[in-house]
């Protein structure tokens, strides 16, 4: 465990073309005003050279956002919150992700997102970190992913 206070607003995930692969909103926002950030932010994402820096300031937010592959991982925090913490928390999902999928690409994001949610939901709680072990959330995701195939065989089973 840590002692990381500070809070998550929301994370989002887009390609290079700027399809949205997965959103968490760790703030009540209408449906309406979540698409025009996430139009907003891909956009100025996108739009920045690859050599610049990994944080801008949004509004009344910081956006810290990093590529891997073919994914942008997009997080927004508050104006007095740690970036570098932002960028290693961000790092920390991908590493949790290539565990559980071997070497995450965007396919795996795509057809398995309830998984991604998943494991993003072991990592971070209400915007704010849960667990930093690289061991105890991909244990957690195995045995849920037991505990379903169980359950999946019991339901197929012929009943008389």
């Amino acid at each position: 465990m840590t002692c990381w206070k500070d809070s998550m607003r929301f994370m989002l995930l887009f390609s290079r073309q700027g399809k949205l692969r997965l959103q968490k909103w760790y703030t009540v926002l209408v449906d309406k005003e979540k698409k025009k950030i996430t139009r907003e932010l891909v956009q100025i994402v996108l739009s920045r050279q690859a050599k610049t820096c990994s944080f801008v300031e949004w509004r009344d937010l910081k956006i810290i956002y990093k590529r891997f592959a073919s994914l942008y991982f997009c997080c927004a925090i508050e104006e007095q919150d740690n970036e570098l913490l932002t960028l290693e928390i961000i790092h920390r999902y991908v590493e949790l992700l290539d565990k559980y999928f071997g070497n995450v690409c965007e396919l795996d994001i795509i057809f398995n997102f309830e998984k991604a949610y998943f494991i993003l939901d072991e990592f971070l709680i209400g915007g704010e970190l849960q667990d930093t072990s690289k061991h105890s959330i991909p244990k957690a995701v195995e045995e849920a992913d037991m505990l379903q195939e169980t359950m999946e065989e019991y339901l197929a089973k012929p009943t008389f």
